[in-house]
C-alpha cells in the first residue's frame, strides 16, 4: 500500500446540472473512496483509498467537509491541480 499526501488538491463530487456532469480543467482527478476522515478543530484529513489499495490523503476545512457530506464509505474525487511536482527515488 502506498500513501500519497498532496497539497493542494481538492475533494469534489459530481454533480449534474442540466443533465450536464460538471467539468473541471485540472486533469488529474482520481476517484475513489473514503476510507477514513479525522476531524481537527478547523481542518479535516481525508484519506481516499483508489483502485489497487493506493491511498490518498488530502486536508480540507472541516466546513467543506461538512458541505460535500464527506464520511467513510462515500464515492469523491481527489482533483489535483499542481504547477510542480516533485519525484523522490529510494
Amino acid at each position: 500500500m502506498r500513501v500519497v499526501r498532496m497539497s493542494p488538491a481538492i475533494l469534489t463530487e459530481r454533480q449534474e446540472r442540466n443533465d450536464e456532469k460538471m467539468q473541471l480543467s485540472a486533469r488529474n482527478q482520481l476517484k475513489g473512496t473514503v476510507k477514513k476522515v479525522e476531524h481537527g478543530a478547523v481542518n479535516s484529513e481525508v484519506t481516499i483509498e483508489l483502485a489497487g489499495g493506493i491511498e490518498v490523503g488530502s486536508i480540507i476545512t472541516k466546513e467543506s467537509a461538512a458541505h460535500l457530506g464527506v464520511s467513510a464509505g462515500k464515492t469523491v474525487f481527489a482533483v489535483i491541480k499542481a504547477s510542480d511536482v516533485m519525484i523522490a527515488t529510494d
